[in-house]
C-alpha cells in the first residue's frame, strides 16, 4: 500500500526511551519548556506544538534503544543555544550553518538530553537582502 493512501498528514506522537522518568520529565518540562499534558504510571506526555511526546522506560528488551533524533525548531538558534548552555545542557558543538537555501539559511546545533539521547535545535534564518 502506498503511504499516500494511508492518509498520513503529520507526526502525531514520538516515543523517547528514558532510564530515569522523573529526571527526564524535569528536563523536557523545565529545561526545554515543553508543556506537560499528563502522566500515567511509567510514562509522561508533553505537547510539542501539537505533536505528543511520550517519555517512557522500555518495557521489553527489544524496545531498549536510544531514541530517534528530534529536531526542535527555534526562531533564534543563537539565543536558544545560549539559554540551554546556561542551564548546563551539553552541546556537541556550536550552532552551525548546514544548508544555504534560496531564501534562508538552515542552522542546527546538536545536544544531549538528560538520558544521553542526541537532540537538535534547528532554525531557518532568513537571508538579508
Amino acid at each position: 500500500m502506498n503511504s499516500h493512501r494511508v492518509g498520513i498528514t503529520r507526526l502525531g506522537q514520538i516515543a523517547i526511551n528514558v532510564r530515569d522518568l522523573d529526571r527526564a520529565a524535569v528536563f523536557y518540562r523545565d529545561t526545554l519548556g515543553l508543556p506537560m499534558l499528563f502522566t500515567v504510571p511509567g510514562m509522561a506526555f508533553f505537547d510539542c506544538a501539537g505533536v505528543r511526546l511520550m517519555l517512557a522506560c522500555p518495557e521489553k528488551p527489544e524496545f531498549d534503544h536510544r531514541s530517534s533524533i528530534l529536531y526542535f525548531t527555534v526562531p533564534d538558534i543563537t539565543a536558544a543555544h545560549q539559554g540551554l548552555c546556561d542551564m548546563g545542557v551539553p552541546f556537541e558543538a556550536e550552532p552551525r550553518l548546514v544548508a544555504p537555501m534560496p531564501t534562508y539559511d538552515l542552522w542546527m546545533a546538536f545536544f544531549r538530553d538528560s538520558e544521553d539521547n542526541i537532540m537538535a535545535l534547528v532554525s531557518e534564518v532568513p537571508r538579508s537582502k
